[in-house]
């Protein structure tokens, strides 16, 4: 397997000298070129032909969001975006991931102490791996981005009435942030609920439900311990949280828990849909999307043996095919959709005329 050749933009000279010392650590990585701005990055991605650049959000002479979406227009590239964990932060992650970056990571901070720092050394390592692996795919993915009609509202469906304590899940990781927001601008009102277990940080998770929010017709709100799931609403897991279903009192609640991660995360996927196993899982539809990894995947199996409906994201349309892939090979997954096409799969499962043919 060809090394992952990372490019480093940072304004920081003792920021580039630790994320490239931290690399360089990694014989299947091979950091070939630093840039202080991105007019020197420029120049650099021209000369040493990277597979993966680490972008620094604040930099001088052209911000990064400004460069990153002239490079996604002119020669797009997988990019992870190193940021703040503060709301600014998660803004402007959220903004770049709807640009065109692949992954984001938190600043180390000069109070972390060693143990965080191999933390953040090996998720580093391991995102950039992944993101030089997603080349071709960026390619590919961007230019169909680029030649996409625009954005079809949410059609008016008719919804049939609804199985007792049905619910729907989805799993999503890396890429997962966009994948969801062209989910949920396909659905209509009169869904069952919706829970969804995204890879997050906790500063991110309540910006990413109001940026949710903001483009579909369900309602979407980051979860809240014992809150009730209705109808016509999305439940999204506050990062640092995992988020299951319990059933109390008769009726579905969110009930977060700050346990230990499952699959090294939290909120974990796998969390979520093991959760369903006890409510009535024939009444569960359980979707998993885009990311990096098997969290979910087994768990996913076990809906499906249980009666519930499972789809997972086809490899055409992930970003990365870890998580969904996972499933597939487990035999876990009902079916494989393209993901423009699961908000209208989900409509068509729930609409009056097909509820008795799926």
């Amino acid at each position: 397997m060809s090394k992952a050749r990372v490019l480093i933009v940072d304004d920081s000279t003792v920021v580039r000298a630790v994320l490239r010392e931290m690399l360089m650590t990694d014989p299947e990585v091979e950091v070939v070129g630093e840039a202080a701005d991105p007019y020197e990055a420029r120049d650099k991605i021209k000369a040493t032909n990277p597979t993966v650049l680490t972008l620094d959000v604040e930099m001088p002479r052209m911000d990064g969001i400004t460069f990153l979406r002239n490079l996604m227009r002119l020669n797009p590239l997988p990019v992870i975006m190193l940021s703040s964990l503060t709301s600014e932060g998660a803004e402007t992650t959220l903004q770049a991931l709807e640009i065109g970056a692949v992954d984001y990571m938190p600043k180390p901070t000069a109070q972390d102490d060693e143990s965080k720092l191999d933390a953040f050394q090996n998720e580093l390592i391991g995102k950039v791996k992944n993101a030089a692996a997603s080349y071709h795919k960026v390619k590919h993915l961007s230019r169909v981005k680029s030649s996409a009609k625009p954005q079809v509202h949410a059609p008016k469906a008719n919804i049939g009435q609804l199985r007792k304590h049905a619910v729907i899940a989805i799993g999503s990781s890396t890429g997962g942030t966009e994948a969801l927001r062209e989910v949920v601008q396909q659905l209509p009102l009169g869904l069952p609920p919706i829970v969804i277990a995204q890879h997050i940080p906790g500063s991110f998770s309540a910006r990413l439900a109001e940026r949710l929010n903001s483009i579909t017709k369900v309602r979407v709100v980051e979860a809240q311990h014992m809150q009730v799931l209705e109808p016509g609403h999305a439940y999204l897991a506050p990062g640092e949280a995992h988020l299951r279903v319990e059933k109390n009192g008769g009726l579905l609640r969110c009930k977060l828990g700050h346990d230990e991660p499952i699959n090294r995360h939290r909120p974990s996927v796998e969390a979520l849909f093991d959760s369903l196993l006890s409510i009535a899982p024939e009444a569960c539809t359980a979707i998993m999307l885009t990311g990096m990894g098997e969290d979910g995947s087994m768990a996913m199996k076990r809906l499906r043996d249980a009666g519930a409906y499972t789809i997972c994201q086809d490899e055409k349309t992930s970003l990365v095919w870890g998580m969904p892939g996972a499933a597939v090979r487990y035999g876990a997954a009902c079916e494989q959709t393209p993901l423009n096409k699961i908000g209208e799969r989900l409509v068509r499962r729930f609409t009056e005329k097909q509820e008795s043919k799926v």
